[in-house]
């Protein structure tokens, strides 16, 4: 945790050092997942530092970069350590198992303990919480205008889901297993890496703005809002650039190049 300039990461999210409570975790989570994207982007440069907290301060602190869950979870839960949170980190499951192929643990979320509640954080999914949900059998959430729910499953697993237009959907299921960091490392391994991993097939850049969400490929961009219909279309000849800034994605020229080159059909 030590790794971590955590001064620096509050002056990237814009909020002051304060004593552990709802509001100020509240008020922490979302400022991250309106500061960081979620992004594959080092993983299709073939350029992926990995998850050791050195490398994640200089990527997140110091360029303003953002990543996927393994970096995202392991960025937010050093920092809410170090403002005396009591932390555990969880993995589990992208997707319904009922209406898909069963998927490996490749997803990390943050637990917070405070005041006898267990407290659901997840600033690294590709349609994050804005804020935290409590971990508890039926617990629903409006996160800004979207619903949120967690189910606790037959297994004893968490399950997360979001109200969509066709009805509930499952985002992911966590258990509680004790998570180590070796375990965030093989997690990250094979997604940065296995041949058939999504992550390496296509890009995901994704962000929460004021009032909506954004979501970008290399071909599409879909956009939602809270109560409207969901925007999607196919990207213009040389759009991708454009969103790379409308997103603040700090990007070097050289990087910006060759991920330009790495999606073009």
């Amino acid at each position: 945790m030590d790794r971590l300039d955590l001064d620096g990461y509050l002056a990237r999210v814009g909020l002051p050092a304060r004593p552990p409570d709802r509001k100020a975790l509240d008020e922490l989570h979302e400022a991250h997942v309106r500061t960081f994207t979620f992004d594959n982007i080092d993983v299709l440069l073939d350029q992926h530092p990995g998850v050791g907290l050195d490398v994640l301060n200089d990527k997140f602190v110091g360029r303003g970069r953002g990543g996927y869950c393994f970096e995202h979870g392991t960025v937010f839960a050093a920092v809410l350590e170090r403002l005396g949170y009591d932390v555990r980190r969880h993995l589990g499951r992208v997707g319904d198992p009922a209406t898909g192929p069963v998927q490996g643990r490749t997803h990390m979320t943050v637990e917070v303990r405070m005041d006898g509640e267990r407290l659901l954080c997840d600033p690294g999914f590709g349609m994050s919480l804005v804020r935290p949900v409590a971990l508890a059998d039926g617990a629903e959430s409006d996160q800004r205008g979207w619903p949120y729910r967690v189910r606790r499953t037959d297994a004893g697993e968490w399950e997360l889901q979001r109200l969509r237009e066709a009805g509930w959907e499952v985002g992911h299921t966590v258990d509680d297993l004790r998570v180590l960091p070796v375990d965030v490392v093989m997690g990250h391994h094979y997604t940065s890496t296995f041949p058939t991993s999504h992550f390496r097939s296509g890009l995901m850049i994704t962000k929460h703005e004021d009032g909506q969400h954004v979501s970008v490929t290399e071909k599409t961009v879909t956009v939602r809002r809270p109560g409207k219909p969901t925007e999607h279309r196919e990207l213009e000849q040389g759009e991708l650039a454009d969103w790379l800034r409308v997103l603040a994605v700090p990007l070097t020229d050289d990087e910006e190049t060759r991920l330009l080159a790495r999606v073009a059909p």
